[in-house]
């Protein structure tokens, strides 16, 4: 039951990212544009490493491949994206958006702390 909970905490937390990197790589130019009208310094830049960190680190996390370092930078992603795209308080969507985002972070912390769980890439690499 462990191996079962482990492998579906790890898909459950690492969904979101996936979905949404695998989004702004296959709509690109609209990410860049979106990213523009928020204010992003340098959007054609930062596209390539938030498609980076949102896809490449979901699909680390669902592995278990390096996970420590892999949530902790998907914790500190999530508590920066809070920032700057949810703090629109007056707008109850905007509200939900940044609260999920940190009870995230929260989630990514528990692998920061207890590692991937098993089974796991992270198992044959002794990370």
């Amino acid at each position: 039951m462990d191996k079962v909970l482990t492998i579906a905490a790890r898909l459950l937390m690492s969904l979101i990212f996936i979905m949404a990197g695998w989004g702004k790589l296959t709509g690109y130019s609209g990410t860049v544009g979106y990213f523009t009208s928020i204010g992003l310094p340098f959007p054609a830049l930062v596209t390539p490493l938030v498609i980076l960190i949102e896809l490449g680190g979901g699909l680390a996390l669902l592995l278990g491949l390096k996970t420590r370092q892999v949530a902790a930078i998907l914790t500190a992603f999530s508590v920066g994206s809070a920032l700057i795209a949810h703090t629109n308080f007056t707008d109850p969507n905007q509200m939900n958006n940044f609260l999920k985002n940190l009870a995230m972070a929260g989630g990514y912390l528990l692998f920061v702390k207890y590692g991937a769980g098993s089974p796991a890439i992270d198992d044959r690499l002794d990370t």
